[in-house]
């Protein structure tokens, strides 16, 4: 018994003695011990920026101060209280002209749309610049055709900085090009990319296309309308106008009305508010209204006519109301112009932009049931920029 005893004593000391297996620590005490490693990561060091993105750096802080952000201020009446006040009906970008205040942006920027018709343009808007103070602008100049329109903001003229601008007929593919505006609301984005395509057409809410337009990939959103486009050295090139997506939203897909256009039309509507088209001498009711009252969906309703007019003398028929404001008797109804079909009145003023007319044009005309057409004689009518 002693010897057996031995031998196995001898045995355990020779094999070592076997001890349980250690327990895999909890997840709890993994947790606490790594926590005792909590530091800051130490920073790699990283090389110096690279000649392009200094050069695009720059050229933003340099564009910044000139780019605005634009909300479109309606007045609207609380179902409630029957108060009428005025609320913010769309927004966008805008870009400062010149050192007397004009901004420049987008028509589409500028109106108030009710179930995708067009219901009005806004007067006044609220233009806010790049150090967060908001001003007071009113519209003084639109172009349906090009959709572009000029603000007025009264703002200290030493705050409004303009753009420096540049050329747009000797642009290149390929050439890298900036946009800075506010999609989404997101003020003073920067998004970059390269021209992708010169003169191109696109189209416009009244029927027309503006023709030469700038394809880019630098991703425009909504909310970049109205503003600038900037070549690699700052210069404005363009107004990012569309985007060719049917989310919504950019796909690397972008459109901008080029600098040239903008340098020969823009003047004009500062001076002048519109195209000058000559004075015919009628007031049409917005298709909007015509469609609410009458169920018309196309061609101009005349609302009013200015016997000594053109439209007076050719004895074009206004509509006429009672003193409780009910319709008497419908008035023409424009269904075409030299042969084109009108579809409204933004689409009517945007065709006489790219068309002067001629000393006679000829309207087809909707009058008790029958069409006819009335020629309005313009020779000699002088330019009235604020009625047709």
């Amino acid at each position: 018994m002693i010897r057996l005893s031995c031998t196995l004593l001898l045995l355990t000391t020779l094999l070592g003695a076997q001890e349980p297996p250690k327990s895999a620590p909890t997840e709890d005490a993994t947790i606490q011990r790594f926590r005792a490693h909590a530091k800051p990561r130490v920073v790699t060091q990283r090389a110096p920026l690279g000649a392009e993105e200094k050069n695009t750096i720059r050229r933003f802080k340099e564009a910044k101060p000139s780019v605005v952000y634009v909300s479109a201020i309606a007045p609207a009446q609380d179902p409630r209280t029957l108060d009428i006040t005025k609320v913010p009906t769309g927004t966008g970008t805008g870009f400062v002209w010149d050192e007397w205040g004009h901004v420049v942006t987008n028509h589409h920027v500028i109106t108030v749309e009710e179930g995708g018709r067009r219901v009005r343009d806004v007067d006044e808007v609220e233009v806010t610049l790049a150090d967060g103070k908001t001003y007071k602008g009113r519209v003084i100049g639109t172009s349906f055709a090009l959709d572009i329109a000029v603000l007025q903001v009264f703002a200290p003229l030493e705050a409004m900085r303009p753009i420096p601008i540049g050329r747009s007929h000797d642009l290149q593919v390929g050439q890298s090009v900036m946009a800075i505006g506010n999609p989404f609301g997101l003020d003073h984005s920067l998004t970059k990319g390269v021209i992708s395509a010169l003169g191109r057409g696109i189209d416009t809410g009244y029927n027309t296309r503006i023709l030469n337009a700038i394809q880019t990939d630098a991703a425009v959103n909504p909310g970049n309308s109205g503003g600038p486009l900037l070549d690699s050295t700052g210069r404005l090139v363009g107004m990012n106008t569309a985007i060719a997506a049917a989310t919504g939203a950019s796909v690397g897909i972008g459109f901008a009305i080029p600098v040239d256009t903008l340098n020969d039309i823009v003047p004009k509507l500062i001076a002048r508010d519109r195209l000058e088209p000559p004075r015919m001498g009628f007031v049409a009711l917005l298709a909007y209204e015509a469609h609410r009252v009458f169920g018309i969906t196309r061609g101009l309703v005349v609302k009013e006519v200015d016997a000594d007019s053109p439209a007076g003398r050719a004895g074009l028929r206004p509509l006429e109301v009672d003193a409780d404001g009910r319709v008497k008797t419908m008035g023409d109804i424009l269904l075409a112009y030299q042969g084109r079909v009108i579809e409204n009145e933004g689409q009517f003023l945007a065709m006489l932009e790219l068309e002067p007319p001629a000393d006679e044009v000829v309207f087809d005309v909707l009058r008790e049931g029958q069409v006819i057409k009335v020629t309005l004689r313009l020779k000699g009518s002088k330019a009235v920029p604020t009625s047709l």
